[in-house]
């Protein structure tokens, strides 16, 4: 059995990334491949905060040990059994950029696969979010326009009518 886990933006519905995992990858493991996926920086720390069945913060790990163990040395399946199904995963410590990792439970492996593997991808990097990109599904409703439906865009070149009723159209002031 490999591990699935879904990366998601608080408030976002038009970004998503799901993971397969084995169970005994660790943390470290799976941020650095997070990391290469999603463009994050290269040169920040980073830290997993993991919350409980309880949604209390249970553990933080990160590069060094803050006293639950360090990324490079805990494994997901641990972190199963200790009861955190979810964590915030900071790629950028120093500016506080973040993005959720929530287990989303067991699948079969794939052959051939190298883990930890992006198995599903929805909408652009975090980073283009944080740049004003906005998801349709995140649009306000008033702003969303059904294109099947769209009466609106018509009329919208109501100044070359002429053209299309076959008028000629000329410059008064051009010489003949």
């Amino acid at each position: 059995m490999v591990l699935r886990y879904r990366i998601s933006l608080p408030g976002i519905k038009g970004f998503a990334r799901v993971y397969e995992v084995k169970p005994n990858s660790s943390l470290y493991s799976f941020a650095k491949q997070m990391r290469a996926d999603m463009n994050f920086p290269q040169d920040q720390m980073v830290l997993f905060k993991a919350f409980g069945s309880d949604g209390a913060v249970s553990a933080r790990y990160g590069m060094f040990d803050m006293g639950a163990g360090t990324i490079d040395s805990v494994t997901l399946e641990q972190t199963i059994k200790k009861g955190e199904l979810s964590f915030v995963f900071f790629y950028d410590t120093t500016n506080a950029k973040s993005v959720n990792v929530t287990f989303e439970g067991e699948a079969e492996p794939r052959k051939g696969v190298a883990y930890p593997v992006l198995v599903d991808s929805k909408g652009p990097d975090p980073e283009e979010f944080e740049n004003g990109y906005v998801a349709y599904e995140d649009l306000p409703d008033d702003k969303k326009k059904d294109p099947e439906n769209d009466d609106e865009d018509e009329d919208w070149d109501d100044d070359n009518d002429a053209d299309e009723e076959g008028e000629e159209i000329f410059d008064e002031d051009e010489d003949e």
